[in-house]
């Protein structure tokens, strides 16, 4: 492509000295002939020059061409460089992939055999599995059987506690009131005694149990056996809370006793004297009780000032200021004491034979059992009732205070419920007492064991309270 250009363009330059030679012998020999030819000439020359310059411009785009060209070549050149690195580098790739095929080739076997062994795995859990939900079936119903037999059971022994309770409550009642008979009985024969110019008395027929009381008494017990026999824990856990019906634990006797004449009562230890009804007048018993009661009895001899009865003793806790209250106030009626268990619960009880500012025995007994509580005053049965706090228990770690009620623990005391008169012989029982011990207690014959707080149990006198030391009632102001 370059050879052909060379050649005009050598052929062009050898023709033109020839034509300049040419051009200037003719010149010098026809100057002289005509001046036109030489305008001629000029203007050839000028033609001449136009066409060199036409002739290096088409050199120049000749070279320019190949100079285009030369460059394409060598971009053909790069362009097929490239392409085989590309090709390099696609054969690595492929090697790579290859490589990586055959390595997954080999995961994907590992896999299906790990798989195989999965699902092996999981057919023998599904075989035991299946087995245990055959087994937890066949036990399901074993239990629902056994339940069902549990809950026919739980009804019986629901029915036989009821039989029990039942009786129970009958042969409570029944003690109760022979035992305020007995003690009608040892009343008649102490004055009996007391006179011995009176011919001796006859006990009335009221005051032995008639023969179907004994009856009831002796063919309850066989009847109910007969019935159904309970479980011993059943009964032996009613028996606990009851107690022995009809008789009395040992009794432990009083102090060194005093001579005594007939009628009167000593050895009841120290007594308590509120002047007045100042709230500062209060006696704080040691931290309350130790453990929750089920059963409570209270017991004191109690002499108060003609037409007033203030608050006994009151127990309160965080929770509820009046766990335990023996109360009167001046807006109740004359004689009447509230006794209350777990605030708002409270039952009035009358103890009108108080207002005449002599000394009386009161004992007052509550227990969650059907809720039963008894008033007892001069041993005599005055109150009875039921349903009273049913299954209730007194909290432990209380405040314990003599004369006031609390409206907090321990304090907020109000002067129209203070307590103005004596107390002697204070005790307090974690169960309910027999007529018996209420008997004993009210004669001075023997206090009952298990006293949980007595007046002994005092931490603190406060105000005007007078502790006082006489050896019999009569004597203690």
């Amino acid at each position: 492509m370059g050879c052909p250009g060379s050649r005009t363009l050598c052929f062009l330059l050898m023709l033109a000295p020839a034509y300049f030679h040419s051009t200037s012998s003719q010149e010098a020999s026809l100057l002289g002939q005509r001046r036109p030819f030489f305008e001629r000439l000029r203007r050839l020359e000028e033609q001449f020059q136009r066409f060199q310059e036409v002739t290096l411009t088409h050199l120049q785009g000749i070279a320019s061409n190949y100079n285009v060209s030369y460059n394409i070549d060598a971009r053909f050149r790069s362009l097929a460089l490239e392409n085989q690195a590309v090709a390099q580098a696609l054969n690595q790739s492929q090697a790579t992939v290859q490589a990586d095929l055959s390595h997954l080739k080999t995961s994907v076997r590992k896999a299906q055999r790990r798989s195989r062994k999965v699902d092996a795995k999981l057919l023998v859990l599904d075989q035991v599995l299946s087995e245990g939900n055959r087994q937890h079936a066949v036990e399901h119903k074993e239990q629902k059987v056994q339940s069902d037999a549990a809950s026919s059971l739980a009804q019986n022994l629901a029915l036989d506690v009821r039989i029990l309770q039942d009786m129970l409550a009958n042969l409570t009642e029944l003690v109760h009131s022979q035992g305020v008979r007995l003690a009608a009985l040892e009343g008649h024969l102490q004055a009996a005694r007391s006179d011995p110019a009176a011919p001796s008395p006859t006990p009335p027929q009221w005051l032995s149990p008639s023969s179907l009381q004994l009856q009831r008494l002796r063919q309850a017990p066989q009847a109910l056996l007969e019935h159904r026999s309970p479980p011993r824990d059943v009964i032996s856990h009613l028996r606990a809370t009851q107690g022995p019906a009809g008789t009395a634990p040992g009794d432990t006797p009083l102090l060194t006793r005093s001579p005594q004449r007939p009628g009167e009562i000593c050895n009841v230890g120290p007594a308590l004297v509120f002047p007045n009804a100042s709230t500062e007048n209060a006696v704080f018993l040691r931290r309350g009780f130790l453990s929750g009661l089920r059963a409570l009895s209270v017991c004191s001899w109690v002499r108060t000032s003609p037409g007033r009865l203030g608050t006994l003793l009151s127990y309160a806790t965080e929770d509820n200021d009046n766990k335990v209250v023996l109360h009167g106030r001046d807006s109740l009626a004359p004689g009447s004491v509230h006794f209350v268990i777990g605030d708002p619960a409270f039952r009035e009880l009358p103890l009108q034979p108080l207002l005449d500012g002599r000394w009386h025995h009161v004992c007052v007994i509550w227990t969650s059992f059907q809720g039963r509580h008894w008033l007892y005053v001069d041993r005599r049965l005055v109150a009875t009732g039921s349903r009273f706090r049913e299954d209730y228990e007194i909290p432990p770690g209380g405040s314990l205070v003599l004369g006031q009620e609390q409206d907090t623990v321990g304090g907020g005391f109000d002067s129209a419920e203070a307590f103005v008169g004596s107390v002697a012989g204070l005790a307090i029982w974690g169960r309910p007492l027999t007529p018996r011990e209420v008997s004993s207690l009210a004669t001075g014959k023997s206090v009952p064991t298990g006293a949980l707080l007595t007046l002994a149990n005092a931490t603190s006198v406060g105000g005007f309270v007078q502790l006082v030391t006489c050896s019999c009632l009569e004597h203690c102001p």
